[in-house]
């Protein structure tokens, strides 16, 4: 009788998700479920969302990691993409997927790699839906270091708005192969216009892909997170200042490599590609360091929704953030900033593991916002990300939820509920 009970409690157990491990934080919620006071654009679109990984090659890329300046070798270099797209099956059909990330730095013993599973609403290898005709394509890239599975609260609720989400794991810059930051600094941009390339080259017909006919590579918008918005900057026209060749070149034994992503270079002009037409960039590294200078940032000419906490003290706000949106005077952009938020702004929540004993406290900081909910921002992530993809990509009248309220008022700020906006200040300039 006594081995029955026990076995009838283990199995409430697993049922219910009280054993360690089992779920998140909040048993029975997903990143990018909504809380009840999420504003009106962070509600799921109408598609299902499927989900694949895929694995691509970039041949003969200068590998600035070995060799000396001007002599470095080239080499093959992987990426690792996961791909959410629009599926067949309704979006009320609730469907789960197990993502498989690690916490950890590849490259610090006293922060050792901790695998962890957390869960997502997509279905693995789902068939795609072609009735939206070809979706707008968005490439989205991680800080350093990061994953592919860093955003997934936004990569999914986008593709259940009709788009194809395409997240990079950029070599070198992850958890698990974590290297020198000049391959970071070097890298960056290049993966982003080979990911187009590639997603491209995947959507035309006869490609044998699921993508075939799947996504319009003409009609792209590029999200970048911290050093991933450094990237997808300088691919959309912000190219790099003579400071920030100087300050790879310290970083790299004196390589020269970078010199074709600054602004005086003819190859980094003929590079712009006329594909991208939006972009998204949260809490960009880059600008206290000198890595853009005024000319660099006049020349970022595409919508741009800048993203960022009014304390951050990775890429820096005033002297930061600030600084370029101000500085992009050729761009129609906008800022949304988080009062006392710190550089946390853009990823999923913490997960669960890194909350376990004996993980490093540095695996929940590299996560956690020390006075805002991180369901709470994610949720106004999606709202505002929603509404500047909408307009920028698919023509849509989502301009009323881009305005601030004036003055101090909170309660007529379109798509929150009353009370709610508050701890937000949200900027707009012409150029």
């Amino acid at each position: 009788m006594k081995k029955l009970s026990l076995c009838f409690v283990l199995a409430f157990l697993l049922v219910t998700g009280c054993l360690v491990n089992a779920q998140p934080v909040d048993p029975g919620f997903i990143n990018g479920d909504l809380l009840p006071n999420a504003p009106e654009l962070a509600a799921r679109g109408s598609y299902g969302v499927g989900v694949r990984t895929l694995k691509l090659v970039h041949p003969a890329q200068v590998d600035v990691l070995h060799g000396s300046a001007g002599q470095h070798p080239l080499y093959d270099r992987p990426l690792t993409l996961e791909v959410w797209y629009p599926t067949r099956t309704s979006a009320s059909q609730q469907s789960t997927v197990t993502y498989q990330s690690t916490l950890g730095r590849s490259n610090d013993p006293k922060r050792p790699l901790v695998p962890f599973t957390f869960p997502g609403r997509a279905t693995r290898d789902a068939q795609p839906d072609p009735s939206g005709g070809a979706y707008p394509l968005v490439i989205v890239s991680h800080g350093y270091p990061g994953s592919r599975l860093l955003l997934t609260y936004l990569t999914e609720n986008l593709a259940s708005k009709g788009y194809v989400v395409v997240a990079i794991d950029h070599t070198e810059s992850t958890y698990s192969d974590l290297a020198a930051f000049s391959s970071t600094l070097l890298n960056r941009a290049l993966d982003d216009k080979f990911v187009l390339n590639e997603m491209a080259r995947l959507s035309g017909k006869g490609s044998n892909s699921f993508l075939s006919g799947l996504l319009n590579a003409d009609n792209t918008a590029l999200i970048g997170y911290s050093m991933g918005g450094y990237g997808v900057l300088n691919a959309a026209g912000a190219g790099y200042s003579p400071q920030a060749l100087k300050l790879f070149g310290q970083m790299s034994g004196g390589s020269t490599a970078l010199e074709p992503r600054m602004l005086a270079s003819p190859t980094y002009q003929a590079s712009l590609d006329p594909r991208i037409k939006a972009v998204v960039a949260f809490a960009p590294w880059g600008m206290e360091r000198g890595v853009w200078d005024a000319a660099g940032l006049a020349n970022l000419k595409l919508p741009t929704l800048f993203i960022a906490g009014g304390k951050d003290d990775i890429s820096g706000y005033e002297k930061g953030v600030k600084a370029i949106y101000e500085g992009a005077i050729n761009a129609d952009r906008y800022m949304l900033t988080y009062l006392n938020a710190r550089h946390n702004v853009a990823p999923n929540p913490p997960p669960s593991a890194s909350m376990q004993p004996g993980v490093s406290a540095d695996e929940y900081m590299h996560y956690a916002e020390p006075a805002w909910n991180e369901h709470r921002i994610n949720n106004i992530n999606q709202h505002f990300v929603t509404a500047f993809l909408g307009i920028q990509l698919k023509g849509m009248e989502y301009g009323k939820y881009l305005v601030a309220p004036a003055g101090d008022s909170t309660e007529a700020w379109p798509g929150f509920k009353p009370r709610m906006a508050v701890g937000l200040e949200l900027h707009h300039a012409k150029p």
